[in-house]
């Protein structure tokens, strides 16, 4: 820091040190006490779906069938461990934050530089930076030189901010984070360039980015609407199975006096009644629909979040990172009266534009660290290489900084043969046109251009150069005779498929919305760009400050563009759509949007370019980084949705006849037509059915061209209630009158015989009708599901060797049949298959007269 004088900088003393950190603490983020594995067990094993898994599971161990058991306790553990993963995700949250807010330090101390932890930084320490630092603290600058911070961590914008000292650091307030030529400096800030001293202000979670770390802290995670309704669902069917249960146990002891059958009876009927499948099926989809996902670059960090993608309604957007590529580049180069637009990168520049980038590069460093001057290194490596503009041999001999009078810099160059010294000059266009000495007319002809470009929202950069003759230099730059080379446009460019991808959410009923810290011409100039609806509409920081939440609730109704937001800002945004009764997915990558990102039902993060708190704060993932990849996961989230939907309608129709077959015998005084045994049997349709066939049907065609559902949408609607009755009784009515036919004069094993293998096929033709909600069982039969197939196919193999092999026949309580009597049941169960499709044919001829 040769640049800086320290002599008058003496710092705090250690009594001073150890005063300041008893009343503040130390500079971290408040650390989450890690709950037990114990205490996170208890509190899973209060949701009723999982005690509803443990009673089932001992029902099973009662019953002896210990595989089965075993089976459903397993799936309890797997789903503990699933919410272990969720309850641990925000204290990862909080620790990726307090390990960002702890860089090490430079401070003054007794009198001496000290480099110490940032944890142990205190308020007033004198703090020490230069370019590559994390600044430890919220801080007043004392002193600057040519000094820029990336602020992105906080503001999300990739441009890096100028920062001057002030005289009066006791009387200056801290700033808000973004914005030119102000002395406050935030914690976990990159220091871009130059050197700078400052007095912390604020430490710990009175900082910036502590304020971030305490709205993680105090947001909860909040339950989809699936799993609300599930747990409703298999709530009611609990309480209703289990004192129906009780109720037949009793009654088939008073009747007949047999309290073991009656156990069985109510043991079977338990099991009939109680849907388990309901909680494992949502499980299971789920993590099943997160594993195809990820086949599209998308991770998925709450599973539960995979259901709510498909009821998206709004997507607030973070501009910087998400629809742009976050990397600055330059797009359009003045030189004299001619405007350069490039818009390829194998494009050639015409040689009368060649010296604006020439110059560009000789004002910038060598090796560049702030993006803009990166974008000039880029564009002369990739376009001048082979030309006489490009100088590797030439030797700096001194470097005029940027500064707050000035906001141009100077670089002076001297090359091995030559006499002069060559001077580059670049900065403000305002700034460089100063150091030309520009009249009135000049700054006329420059400023049509200057708006030409500012108003396409691209940032402009002024160039120009000088020689001078070997001597001592002169002391500042207006000392030299700059001659005006040009201008560069540059901006951060739209990502190739945000456009097409914003489209399709357009026609899915999903709204964009774009949130940024940038000024409006920018976020205006990037809406219009991306096709982004009413987007010369707008509302800024300042303006959102000065409504209530029901103001901005109402509001927001119809602006699409946010500019100039904070962090705090973004995620009043994210709690006025949540008002509004919208399924809010936000997308995001850096610090700043890590609150909006947990609040929102669906938080994306950006995988390449995003932070880590981030990443553990939001839902969803994009590896690639790629805002496309959005799309493909709402579409596989309705895909998924309509796939479950279907399951759970099977789930509730295959239910009713097994609960009517168990109920109705000891209703009537008839022997029992299902034993335990059975509706195992019948568990080993129903589960692969449920998670393999229905899940990896393929989506509808039309599923991105039809709006969200509601959020008040119920998984079990009228018209689906009545769909599942109207299956379920079917497949009841005609079980039952086979099962009375044979009965007559067939033993009641043979009855059973014939009445089981009604329901199975009955149960196979609910999972062909259930696979498409409009198209008919002979075009699902076409449409290619290997677990289908499987399960068919297999259920006609065990079947056979049941009614063939004495052993099995006997543990089945089956009766010799015949061939006429198979074909009864065969016909009997394809009779109902038949029935179930007359649902979807009044919705086909319905909408065919709709639609003439």
């Amino acid at each position: 820091m040769s640049g800086l004088s320290f002599e008058n900088l003496k710092g705090l003393s250690d009594s001073e040190v150890k005063q300041r950190q008893m009343r503040d603490g130390f500079n971290e983020l408040p650390s989450q006490g890690m709950r037990s594995s114990v205490d996170i067990l208890l509190s899973v094993l209060k949701e009723p779906m999982f005690l509803l898994l443990i009673s089932c599971g001992a029902l099973y161990l009662l019953s002896g069938e210990f595989q089965e058991a075993l089976m459903l306790l397993g799936f309890v553990f797997v789903i503990i461990g699933i919410t272990f993963y969720q309850e641990r995700k925000t204290e990862r949250a909080l620790e990726a934050l307090k390990d960002l807010s702890s860089p090490r330090a430079y401070v003054f101390r007794n009198g001496e530089k000290v480099r110490i932890p940032g944890r142990e930084v205190v308020c007033d320490d004198i703090i020490l930076l230069s370019e590559g630092d994390r600044v430890p603290a919220d801080c007043i600058l004392l002193h600057a030189l040519n000094f820029s911070v990336d602020e992105s961590l906080l503001t999300g914008e990739s441009v890096p901010v100028r920062k001057s000292a002030t005289d009066n650091a006791a009387e200056t307030a801290l700033d808000k984070p973004g914005g030119d030529d102000l002395p406050s400096i935030f914690s976990g800030t990159l220091v871009v360039s130059g050197q700078a001293v400052g007095i912390a202000k604020t430490t710990g979670t009175r900082t910036e980015l502590g304020k971030i770390g305490k709205a993680l802290q105090s947001l909860q995670e909040e339950r989809t609407p699936l799993q609300n309704q599930t747990g409703k669902v298999v709530q009611t069917f609990s309480i209703f199975g289990g004192v129906l249960c009780i109720l037949v146990v009793i009654a088939y002891w008073f009747t007949r006096g047999n309290l073991l059958e009656g156990f069985l009876a109510g043991l079977s009927l338990a099991m009939a009644m109680l849907p388990e499948e309901f909680p494992v099926v949502l499980t299971v989809f789920l993590a099943l629909g997160a594993w195809r996902i990820s086949k599209y670059r998308v991770l998925t960090r709450r599973v539960p979040a995979v259901e709510t993608l498909g009821s998206a309604t709004v997507l607030c957007v973070d501009k910087t990172g998400t629809l742009t590529m976050n990397k600055m580049t330059i797009t359009d180069i003045v030189a004299g009266d001619q405007v350069f637009t490039i818009k390829s990168k194998n494009q050639i520049i015409p040689e009368n534009f060649h010296e604006v980038v020439e110059y560009s590069i000789l004002a910038s460093p060598v090796d560049p660290f702030d993006p803009m001057e990166k974008a000039m290194k880029e564009l002369g490596e990739s376009r001048l290489a082979q030309t006489e503009h490009i100088h590797t041999t030439w030797t700096l001999q001194r470097e005029y900084p940027l500064s707050r009078e000035l906001l141009a810099m100077s670089r002076v160059w001297i090359s091995a043969e030559g006499d002069d010294f060559i001077i580059a000059a670049k900065g403000a266009p305002e700034a460089i046109a100063d150091l030309c000495h520009f009249n009135n007319e000049q700054m006329k002809w420059l400023s049509k251009y200057i708006d030409l470009l500012s108003n396409q929202g691209k940032r402009v950069i002024g160039v120009a150069k000088a020689r001078y003759k070997k001597s001592d230099l002169p002391g500042i730059q207006h000392d030299f005779h700059f001659e005006f080379t040009g201008l560069l446009g540059l901006e951060d460019p739209v990502r190739p498929n945000v456009k097409d991808a914003i489209q399709e959410c357009y026609s899915a009923g999903i709204r964009t919305i774009m949130i940024t810290g940038d000024y409006p011409g920018t976020a205006m100039s990037i809406a219009r760009q991306i096709g982004l609806k009413n987007s010369e509409r707008y509302i800024t920081g300042p303006e959102l400050e000065k409504l209530s939440d029901e103001q901005l609730a109402f509001q927001i109704r119809d602006v699409n563009v946010f500019a100039r937001m904070v962090p705090e800002q973004k995620l009043r945004i994210v709690k006025a759509m949540k008002m509004n009764n919208e399924i809010v997915a936000m997308t995001g990558d850096g610090v700043n949007d890590a609150p909006a990102l947990k609040a929102a039902h669906i938080g994306v993060a950006m995988g390449e370019r995003g932070t880590d708190v981030a990443r553990e704060a939001a839902s969803l993932v994009l590896l690639d980084d790629d805002f496309n990849s959005i799309v493909t996961a709402v579409r596989m989230g309705r895909r998924i949705y309509d796939n479950l939907k279907k399951a759970m309608m099977y789930i509730l129709s295959v239910h009713i006849p097994i609960a009517g077959l168990s109920l109705i015998p000891v209703l009537l005084n008839w022997p029992l037509i299902l034993f335990p045994v059975h509706i195992v049997f019948l568990e080993l349709i129903i589960d692969p059915a449920c998670t393999l066939i229905f899940e990896s049907d393929r989506d509808d065609r039309n599923v991105m061209k039809r709006k969200p559902r509601s959020i008040d949408a119920k998984l079990f609607d009228i018209a689906t209630i009545f769909k599942c009755v109207f299956q379920g009784c079917l497949a009841l009515i005609v079980t039952i009158s086979i099962y009375m036919y044979i009965r007559n004069d067939h033993s009641t094993e043979a009855a059973r015989a014939l009445a089981f293998i009604t329901l199975v096929i009955c149960n196979l033709g609910m999972i062909l009708s259930n696979r498409s909600l409009t198209r008919s069982c002979i075009s699902m039969l076409k449409e290619k599901n290997e677990a289908f197939k499987w399960v068919i196919s297999g259920t006609a193999v065990v079947m056979s060797l049941i009614m063939l092999i004495p052993f099995l026949k006997k543990l089945f309580m089956f009766g010799n049949v015949s061939a006429i009597d198979l074909l009864l049941s065969v016909a009997g169960g394809l009779i109902t298959v038949a029935f179930m499709e007359i649902p979807k044919l009044i919705v086909f001829f319905k909408n065919r007269k709709m639609s003439v």
